[in-house]
């Protein structure tokens, strides 16, 4: 059992001991860094430069930073309601800054998207790896400590502890510490709010070296609060929840686009013929079109009847929205002879005669019970607990029978205390790590003992490939679709999805490539990788398709599914020339002639070609037309699985969000200045929204000028009455 402390420094002492003065700490991704226990290590390094620190992880959380005093004064609010007490990595601001000591160094594989664009420290100190490799690099970077956030609980043999959000890499520094002697010391920091997780995240304390446990450490977990989902997004999430399979397999990403697929599996789900008409008047039917050629592959539009099994690096709150409709409820076997007989519907999941009959003809049931046979039959379910071997003979009950399950009394006596009964330990999610809104955790809590065992955590090196066991896992994923994110297509369908040509990392390359080479290889699965059609507004208005692009995360022989919020185009096998005409069918309309040009410029498509007239009404005005009147029914609301604010907090969020963009266009702003100046408000309607930003009195021109924006744009958007 590892040594129980009740402080981060007592910990950090022992630690410097046992290692000696350098360091080199991994920690996992995202929510399970124990953030007091690392700022301990850094505290201990600024104050003795003999100590050489090096961090290694990715995905830092930050707090949300308002740009401007008016969004402070929004926001501020807002963030000590979601966030608490959260505390912060503190060695993150001096890092930003490039004011940490030469004796700490900071290293990243993945950033929160965007976050570290313009920190040149960061840049150089970024470290480009496949999520799967990240255990390997940390090793030969030298790690020679793992820190760990963890659950507790207290069971019959003692305390237990479960490495619950983030199983994704540790499971795997474990094994390697058991199996080849890896010199590393694993510290963890129990938090009592995080979700205990079972399973292949449940470890036993001897897993770790040391363990600190404090109630004052129970600071508030980070919570990713949802964010709104954009009409744009909806249209690509429509089109992309048309390509997954009842009976699949499907992994979606965070942030808005995941919720949108989430939200259209719901639709999908529950209003069919809602979703077929919605589907209908977005594609104009074009993929019945035999000019136009987009998505020729759609096999099924219907309801999630069998369900869907959710394979995926991130658990995300949308897949917990689909498990809590009915949608995600197809389970999956860690045993091959079972997975491919209900794959091939030879058995079904209940225990009858023909699942014992399929079971003796392929190998799962053996003639002559043994310890071991008899162990996983009734891990499935299929041999009841009951059931005892006595020398050559089997006990049930009261009964005495002959070790022979060819004997038909003995299988009709072991049937008989089973049939009926659901296979046992099938799971419906796998996941490598989880992060969400605050009641996504809180429902994680209040799992039930069946919901919580069908739910699996564990490591990346399960979810993101199929090397520990390709025929069990590939089974297990049939028709698997893998929907993820990009920034940028070129014309020979490369993706830029983490970077930039010049070099800056936007984020990193996470899980993607592995996806995307895993559908790839798994019979059925296809890779399908959402991109905005466009980026910018007005005169900085560009295309997200471009005719090259000098950097790519998704080669273009890995080309498979494109999808824009105009339709979807099915790259995967294609010539080159068909490549480009699908990438610009699902182009934004404004951009398509240049790109073609473009193509028949460099001999890529034959002079003769035009583009189909199906495809020529590609615009954001075609988008509103069709799907505004869905989100005004809320069929499609700008928040599908709810928000922490307001109705005030959103409307004065979207009104301040329009002027920002108003000062950054001087053509637009002085007429709009010039009109809220000579409109006026009622200060009785206008009271509550101006003293929810301290903006009733202002001080000075700027703010009287703010002030009225605002006014005007609440008004006209009929939230205040006309005096």
């Amino acid at each position: 059992m590892g040594d129980i402390l009740d402080s981060v420094q007592e910990c950090v002492d022992r630690t410097i001991a046992t290692v000696g003065n350098h360091l080199v700490i991994g920690a996992p991704l995202g929510l399970g860094k124990p953030v007091q226990l690392m700022n301990a290590f850094y505290e201990r390094a600024l104050a003795d430069s003999s100590l050489h620190l090096h961090f290694v992880t990715a995905l830092c959380l930050e707090l949300p930073r308002p740009s401007s005093e008016l969004e402070a004064k929004l926001s501020d609010p807002i963030l000590e309601r979601l966030f608490g007490d959260y505390e912060e990595l503190a060695f993150i601001a001096p890092f930003r800054d490039g004011t940490l000591p030469e004796n700490i160094q900071f290293s990243e594989l993945y950033f929160k998207a965007g976050a570290m664009k313009k920190v040149a420290v960061a840049q150089q100190n970024y470290i480009s790896s496949n999520y799967t490799h990240i255990v390997r690099d940390m090793i030969g970077l030298g790690v020679n400590v793992m820190v760990q956030m963890v659950a507790a609980r207290e069971e019959e043999k003692g305390l237990s502890l479960s490495l619950s959000c983030n199983p994704d890499l540790t499971l795997e520094i474990i094994d390697q510490r058991r199996e080849s002697g890896l010199p590393a010391l694993l510290l963890a920091q129990i938090h009592d709010e995080l979700p205990f997780m079972e399973l292949d995240a449940q470890v036993p304390t001897k897993a770790f070296d040391l363990i600190v446990r404090n109630s004052e450490y129970n600071k508030t977990l980070f919570a990713v609060p949802n964010t709104a989902v954009p009409l744009q997004d909806y249209a690509a999430a429509l089109h992309a929840s048309s390509l997954i399979v009842d009976g699949g397999t499907l992994q979606i990403g965070i942030g808005a686009l995941g919720d949108a697929v989430a939200h259209a599996c719901v639709v999908r789900h529950k209003e069919n013929a809602l979703y077929r008409s919605i589907l209908k008047q977005l594609t104009h039917e074009k993929t019945h079109s035999a000019t136009l050629p987009i998505t020729p592959f759609i096999e099924d539009l219907g309801a999630f009847d069998e369900g869907l099994y959710i394979s995926t690096e991130m658990f995300v709150n949308g897949m917990m929205q689909l498990i809590e409709q009915g949608i995600v409820k197809r389970k999956v076997y860690d045993n091959l002879i079972l997975q491919q007989g209900i794959n091939s519907g030879a058995i079904g999941q209940c225990i009858d005669e023909r699942l014992f009959e399929f079971g003796r003809h392929n190998g799962l049931i053996p003639v002559h019970l043994d310890a071991v046979s008899l162990q996983e039959l009734q891990y499935w379910g299929i041999i009841a607990d009951c059931v005892r071997i006595e020398g050559d003979t089997l006990r049930v009950a009261d009964l005495l029978l002959p070790n022979n399950l060819d004997n038909k009394d003995v299988r009709d006596t072991l049937l008989r205390e089973t049939c009926g009964c659901e296979l046992r330990n099938g799971r419906f999610l796998h996941g490598g790590f989880f992060l969400g809104p605050a009641d996504f955790y809180d429902k994680l809590r209040a799992l039930d003992d069946k919901a919580r065992d069908q739910i699996c955590m564990t490591g990346v090196r399960r979810t993101n490939q199929l090397l520990l066991d390709y025929p069990l896992y590939s089974a297990q994923r049939c028709k698997a679709r893998f929907i993820n994110t990009g920034m940028m297509v070129a014309l020979n369908g490369c993706v830029a999805s983490d970077a930039l040509e010049d070099g800056t990392v936007i984020s990193g390359v996470g899980g993607q490539y592995n996806f995307v080479a895993m559908a790839q290889d798994l019979v059925g699965a296809r890779s399908v990788l959402c991109i905005r059609s466009t980026r910018g507004k007005g005169k900085d208005l560009l295309s997200n398709i471009v005719p090259f692009y000098g950097y790519a995360t998704i080669p273009k022989h890995l080309r498979d599914i494109v999808v824009t919020e105009y339709g979807v185009a099915d790259l995967r096998g294609q010539s080159d020339s068909q490549v480009i005409k699908r990438l610009i069918n699902i182009a934004d309309s404004r951009f398509q002639d240049s790109l073609l040009t473009f193509a028949k410029n460099h001999a890529k498509v034959e002079e003769g070609y035009s583009i189909p007239a199906t495809a020529r009404e590609n615009t954001p005005e075609r988008l509103q037309q069709v799907l505004l009147p869905f989100k005004e029914n809320g069929t499609l609301p700008d928040y599908p699985f709810g928000t922490n604010l307001t109705e005030q907090e959103l409307a004065l969020a979207a009104s301040l969000r329009k002027i920002k963009a108003l000062s950054e266009n001087p053509g637009k702003f002085i007429p709009a200045a010039i009109k809220a100046l000579l409109h006026r408000a009622d200060p009785e309607a206008a009271k509550p929204f101006l003293e929810r930003i301290n903006l009733e009195h202002p001080e000075t021109t700027k703010e009287f000028l703010v002030q009225q924006l605002l006014l005007l744009d609440l008004e006209e958007r009929g939230l205040l009455k006309v005096s």
